[in-house]
């Protein structure tokens, strides 16, 4: 299978790449860092330089590789947790222009399935329509546990529930390349 892979050299994104290889499948890897393109080339994929807020270029990078899926895992996060909230209006465009970007890149390039990153720990507005127009282009949305585990936020101690390993919740997106369509959540069962 052909996969766009938005957000390639991202926490989760990093190790979903390998994955994605080993399985087989052709991998388009998108960053918006030039000094990241080549450790996507070193390790398979087919790196793509472009910001996903520039309609133009996202519509030719994803036409050009032809996907029969594109996988957002885009944020726009800041490397301090305690800057989350500060800084919250950037990861907000993400989901929200950055998503309708990629959905439209999605539709010219005539891929045949969609799959986005989104939380399972809160709900709102932003959330509830970055979602609901993923589930209207008839999509999958992975509703994802707080990551923890080496490079996250959560490093040393995993965090309250829902939480998910960062290597299990890559592990755990794989199925999701060939389906099943609408919302999962994928985070550790509360023991």
């Amino acid at each position: 299978m052909k996969v766009f892979l938005a957000g390639a050299s991202g926490v989760i994104g990093q190790r979903l790449l390998p994955l994605m290889l080993a399985a087989g499948h052709q991998v388009a890897a998108m960053t918006r860092t030039a000094g990241k393109v080549p450790a996507l080339r070193d390790a398979g994929a087919t790196p793509v330089l472009c910001d996903v807020y520039d309609a133009d270029a996202l519509n030719a990078a994803v036409r050009e590789f032809a996907p029969d899926l594109v996988m957002h895992q885009l944020t726009d996060l800041p490397d301090e947790f305690e800057r989350i909230a500060a800084l919250a209006a950037a990861n907000n465009r993400m989901r929200s222009e950055g998503t309708q970007n990629l959905l439209a890149a999605a539709r010219l390039a005539e891929a045949h399935h969609f799959v986005v990153q989104s939380i399972a720990w809160r709900m709102s507005p932003v959330i509830a329509a970055h979602e609901g127009c993923v589930l209207d282009a008839g999509g999958t949305v992975l509703r994802y546990g707080q990551f923890y585990g080496p490079g996250t936020y959560f490093g040393n101690e995993p965090p309250p529930h829902p939480r998910i390993h960062i290597d299990e919740a890559a592990r755990r997106t794989l199925p999701f390349l060939a389906g099943p369509r609408g919302v999962f959540t994928i985070a550790e069962s509360y023991d």
